[in-house]
């Protein structure tokens, strides 16, 4: 008996999460600089679908002659739709300012309190912990309206405990370029870079390596909307077309951000960006 099959699989998810931040600035400098306190929030629905198909030959043979073949051909579909909470996010900031350039340090983690189940299709929280950190630069100039930022961060994951598995260490690298048209509007491009640097491991790991990579560039829309004498609004939309990926999903993904900051009564009160996706 002989046996001959090729499978094909296709595996497809869509996220649409609410993300909530609340944010403490310190009224004092600290080391020169403005101290914030942050912890993010999320909550929506995934709906994730794997369709499978595995097609072949089954065949017969006896001393050498062949006796003849069988074709077979079997597909079978699965979707998996989850509402839920992910995970906390907290975040400490470190800005200063000179003119027109602004710098950052960060540090975030990952504290996995959200919904997550190995055996599901469907997640919102990723199953482990995790630390990030990294520094920021933007150029600002409001006379001329130009505006550049970057920001790189590095991320080491903790062993997922339900897996037994644990991803390397990935750089990631957000930017973003845009010109103010008016006082209250810009128009730009944003991109990132996501590199994992580091190899999974673990007792759970059975791939080896397996290091992923995924690219991101699209345009962005931002807007300043004055909501009182000494508030205002900052409304940011931007998209992302993701390609050159390596063992990591792609496609388009928009991010709508809304923040309520004071006013500023300068013609520099544009807002900070150092805000990565």
């Amino acid at each position: 008996m002989n046996l001959s099959a090729n499978p094909i699989a296709n595996l497809s998810s869509q996220a649409d999460l609410n993300l909530m931040a609340l944010t403490y600035v310190l009224p004092t400098p600290v080391l020169g600089g403005q101290a914030s306190f942050a912890l993010l929030g999320a909550y929506g629905r995934v709906d994730t679908t794997l369709g499978a198909q595995v097609s072949g030959t089954l065949s017969a043979t006896a001393g050498g002659a062949p006796l003849g073949s069988v074709l077979f051909s079997r597909t079978d579909m699965i979707n998996d739709t989850l509402w839920g909470f992910g995970d906390l996010l907290p975040m400490f900031t470190l800005r200063w300012n000179a003119g027109v350039n602004n710098y950052m340090v960060y540090l975030t983690g990952d504290v996995p309190v959200g919904a997550y189940n190995p055996s599901r299709l469907s997640n919102v929280g990723i199953g482990h912990g995790a630390v990030d950190g990294g520094f920021g630069y933007t150029y600002l100039n409001p006379q001329t309206g130009h505006e550049f930022s970057g920001v790189l961060g590095f991320t080491y994951n903790v062993t997922n405990q339900q897996t037994q598995y644990q991803n390397g260490v990935d750089m990631h690298f957000d930017w973003g370029a845009s010109q103010f048209l008016t006082k209250q509007f810009q128009a730009g491009l944003v991109g990132y870079v996501y590199q994992e640097v580091g190899c999974d491991s673990g007792s759970g790991d059975r791939v080896g390596c397996f290091q992923s990579r995924v690219v991101g560039v699209g345009p962005q829309l931002g807007f300043i909307i004055p909501l009182t004498t000494t508030t205002q609004g900052y409304l940011n939309i931007k998209g992302y077309k993701e390609f050159a990926n390596q063992n990591r999903p792609d496609g388009w993904n928009t991010w709508v951000t809304f923040v309520i900051s004071p006013a500023e009564q300068t013609p520099s009160a544009t807002p900070r960006r150092m805000i990565t996706k």
